[in-house]
Formats: structure tokens, C-alpha cells, sequence
């Protein structure tokens, strides 16, 4: 057996923490699988953080704690970690994001609003403007800015494979003016026609479809297993239990089957731009 190679503590922050986890969970004389008991995090999950290639939960923390009786340790400086990687995002979506450039595929259901990787720099202020408490200007920029770096992927030669499945109302939602709204639609548009990404509307007449569960991306990597992240208004949660994630896997993949195919997608959205576009003219 190769020898284990541990994490080196004087790289990130998320490296310290994860040597210290497979320290004191060596001493304990416990393993991955003992960890885990009692919590809703799978092995993998845990053996990712003691590489230093996730940032640690708080609910992972607090458990951690108990169990290996570390007088708070880790939840005291769990938020600590949290700010060193969330650049902007909010807490619960550090991590997702950081996974993003890491995935191989990704696959997003949008339900309601415009996936953050489409989004144009309009959409995401508005989306950062509206959502939960009001923020100063220079926080608000600072989310937009993290949002839109997010779309740097489209630009990298190794970019994730991609594919998106956007309930139909997403497109007929006017979040922002029609002006705008023509570009967003239109940049979704660009995204499909140039194959960066592979985009199928969900039919509002599809109302009983498999994922009625709300927003929910799922990713793969090349040396790691797959995971399933599903968002609520103000948390996140990242899903690598197998059973589960293949669960989710099957519920988008039925949602795909009863889509628009992209040719028919692409059609629809670029009508639903041109008529924003003529909407906006006659405003003028």
C-alpha cells in the first residue's frame, strides 16, 4: 500500500483544518466511516476536508467537536474558514463554487431565475439587489463581481462540460427591464448557439416533472465522486451520498426527457428576446 499523503497545513486555510481533522481523528482511533455516523455527510465528504479540498460545514464542525472532544475547535473556526474562501458568494455557496472549477460536468436545473452561470452583470445585481437582507453598494458589487467571475469558465479551454434545463417561466419572468431582459436572453442564446453549453427549456404545461424539489445542480469529477448541490432562499447543501445523488441523477434526467429538445429551446428563447427587444423600442 502506498504510503497516505497528508494534507500540507501551510497551504489554505481548508488544509489546516483538514490536517488537523485527520490528526485528531487518527489519535481517536477513528475511522472515516465512525466519523460520519450520525450526520447526513457521506465518506467521501469527509475524506475531501482532510484532504483540504472542502472547507468544513458548520453542522460538520459542532459534530466533529463532540465527538472528538476538541472544546470547540473547529466551530469556533469554522466562519474563519468560511470568509477565506467566500470571495463574495454567500457563505453556503463558497464551496459549490469553488467545486464549479473543479467539475468536469455540470448540469443546473433553474426553476425560477436565470442559472448563475448565464447570468449578464444587470441580472446578477438585481439578483443580488433583491436578495435577503438590504447590502451597502460595495458589498452589492462585491457579490456581482464574485457572480460574474463565476462565468470565467466559459473562457477556460478545459471548461466543464455543460447542460441546463430552465423552466419555461424563467425566460417570461421580467426581472429586469426589457432592454435588459433582451440581453439576458440573448447571452443564454449566444451560450447554446456557440455549444458552450447545452440548453433545454422545461414546458409550463409539464407541471407534474420530476423536479419539483427547486434549484438543483449536479457535478462530476475527474477524481472525486459525483455530488448534488440543491439551494433554498438563504442555504445550500451539498449532497454526496450515492444513493441520494443517484436519486437526483435519475429526477433530472426525466426532467431532460420531457423538455424542449435545444434546437426547439433555442427557438423559444430567442422569440421570447425579440420580443422583449420590440418592447423595449416601442417603449422609447
Amino acid at each position: 500500500m502506498p504510503p497516505r499523503k497528508d494534507p500540507d497545513a501551510s497551504v489554505s486555510v481548508p488544509c489546516f483544518y483538514g490536517s488537523e481533522l485527520r490528526y485528531l481523528r487518527d489519535q481517536a482511533g477513528l475511522t472515516l466511516e465512525q466519523v460520519v455516523e450520525g450526520t447526513y455527510r457521506g465518506i467521501s465528504f469527509l475524506s475531501a476536508i482532510e484532504r483540504g479540498e472542502r472547507g468544513m460545514p458548520m453542522d460538520l464542525a459542532v459534530h466533529c467537536d463532540k465527538l472528538l472532544k476538541t472544546n470547540g475547535f473547529f466551530t469556533r473556526h469554522c466562519e474563519a474558514a468560511a470568509r477565506a474562501r467566500r470571495t463574495g458568494h454567500p457563505a453556503y455557496f463558497a464551496d459549490p463554487a469553488e467545486l464549479e472549477k473543479a467539475a468536469l460536468t455540470i448540469d443546473d436545473w433553474a426553476p425560477l431565475v436565470v442559472p448563475g452561470l448565464f447570468q449578464t452583470e444587470a441580472y446578477a445585481r438585481k439578483m443580488t439587489q433583491t436578495s435577503g437582507k438590504p447590502a451597502p453598494p460595495k458589498v452589492v458589487e462585491e457579490r456581482v463581481r464574485a457572480r460574474m467571475a463565476r462565468a470565467d469558465l466559459w473562457k477556460r479551454d478545459d471548461r466543464a462540460t455543460h447542460w441546463a434545463i430552465l423552466a419555461e417561466s424563467v425566460i417570461h419572468r421580467p426581472l429586469l427591464p426589457a432592454a435588459e431582459m433582451a440581453e439576458q436572453l440573448e447571452h443564454i442564446a449566444e451560450l447554446a448557439r456557440s455549444q458552450q453549453s447545452v440548453v433545454q427549456i422545461l414546458p409550463e404545461s409539464e407541471v407534474d416533472h420530476a423536479l419539483l424539489m427547486g434549484l438543483l445542480k449536479l457535478m462530476t469529477f475527474a477524481d472525486g465522486p459525483p455530488v448534488a448541490y440543491t439551494e433554498g432562499v438563504y442555504s445550500g447543501h451539498i449532497i454526496d451520498y450515492p444513493p441520494h445523488v443517484a436519486g437526483y441523477r435519475r429526477s433530472y434526467d426525466l426532467a431532460r426527457a420531457a423538455a424542449l429538445s435545444p434546437k426547439a429551446s433555442l427557438a423559444m428563447i430567442e422569440k421570447a428576446a425579440r420580443g422583449y427587444r420590440d418592447e423595449a423600442q416601442q417603449g422609447n
